[in-house]
């Protein structure tokens, strides 16, 4: 298919950002805007979901306000509410409303604080490097960090070595992980493995395990929707605000020219994006861009638009086998949620 001139392209834009811009896109994705303790609904059937509202609770009531707040003198609660631990971690399989809590905590938490993805930090350090970082980072309230990995040893390390740091300056640390659907008992050794990597900050997390069903995953079939060549003219024609349509190769190739923590300017202001002729990815580090790429689509709640390959086809066997397995379950998850968007 070929586009009409006129369309934008994502393969054109070149995002540049500053410190300060980067470290201001580090705040809860727009549909987590107005999360709350009381507007997130437990799954009766899971009560690990409404353990999870207490813990965070008693967390953030443990966190103080730079702002003064309440009745003083005679009148003030003269027992504060102190949280025991300096991080909470929150463990579980996809949609099961970890981002919604860890969200909750954030806007609940005053004072400077800092809510972003594993990846969204780490790339963040990558671009500042580590010194500048730290002294970004320095003196906030809190650092809530969605979905911690675990699978690059490198990241790891860095990313237990800045929260060591930070907690040593006195921030407080929140953080949520995935365990992939139907792996029994992987929960508890994702746990396990996070403690381990923490090492000296390891008993100062309260750690959480939430059950539950993915609610991705509900009403939809579990399938990437793909469209014919005809179908996506007729979409496109019908699309209001700003959408853009690449060759999936060439974004791809453009992606490695953009440095990932960059990505969200990349996106910035596109209300859709069209991919033609998508294929199964050849090698790791396309897939590994791709999964930061739909991580920031997914935030902005950008729909994808595709030709070709279903987009929950294009991880091989090999790659799902790997050490990366959860990341690309988490993008393959996405992915079926961007393209059934209506």
């Amino acid at each position: 298919m070929n586009p009409a001139p006129t369309a934008l392209r994502l393969t054109d834009r070149q995002p540049t950002l500053a410190a300060s811009e980067l470290l201001g896109h580090l705040t809860p994705p727009p549909q987590f805007a107005h999360a709350s303790l009381e507007n997130y609904v437990p799954d009766p059937a899971h009560p690990s979901q409404a353990e999870a509202v207490e813990a965070i609770r008693r967390f953030a009531d443990g966190a103080p306000d730079d702002a003064p707040t309440g009745l003083r003198g005679l009148f003030a609660r003269r027992t504060p509410v102190v949280a025991e631990k300096a991080g909470i971690y929150l463990d579980g399989g996809f949609g099961v409303g970890k981002t919604h809590l860890l969200a909750a905590l954030w806007h609940r938490v005053g004072g400077r604080k800092y809510f972003g993805t594993f990846i969204e930090y780490t790339a963040l350090v990558g671009a500042l490097g580590y010194q500048q970082a730290v002294q970004q980072f320095r003196g906030a309230r809190l650092i809530a960090i969605d979905e911690f990995e675990l699978d690059d040893p490198g990241d790891t390390m860095v990313m237990s070595r800045l929260l060591g740091e930070l907690v040593a300056s006195g921030s407080r640390i929140a953080a949520t992980s995935n365990t992939p659907p139907h792996a029994l008992g992987e929960g508890r050794f994702a746990a396990q493995d996070f403690l381990r990597e923490i090492n000296a900050l390891a008993d100062r997390f309260d750690i959480r395990r939430i059950d539950g069903e993915d609610y991705r995953k509900r009403d939809i079939e579990g399938h990437a929707v793909a469209l014919t060549p005809e179908e996506l003219d007729a979409r496109l024609a019908t699309e209001t605000g700003t959408v853009t349509v690449d060759r999936f190769d060439a974004v791809l190739k453009h992606l490695s020219t953009v440095h990932p923590s960059r990505y969200i300017g990349l996106i910035e202001g596109v209300s859709a994006i069209a991919l033609t002729d998508v294929a199964p990815l050849r090698n790791q580090t396309d897939a590994l861009r791709l999964v930061a790429l739909v991580d920031r689509l997914y935030d902005a709640q950008i729909r994808i638009l595709t030709t070709g390959t279903p987009l929950d086809q294009v991880f091989t066997d090999d790659m799902l086998a790997g050490g990366y397995r959860k990341k690309y379950l988490r993008a393959t998850s996405r992915m079926i949620a961007l393209t059934t968007a209506s």
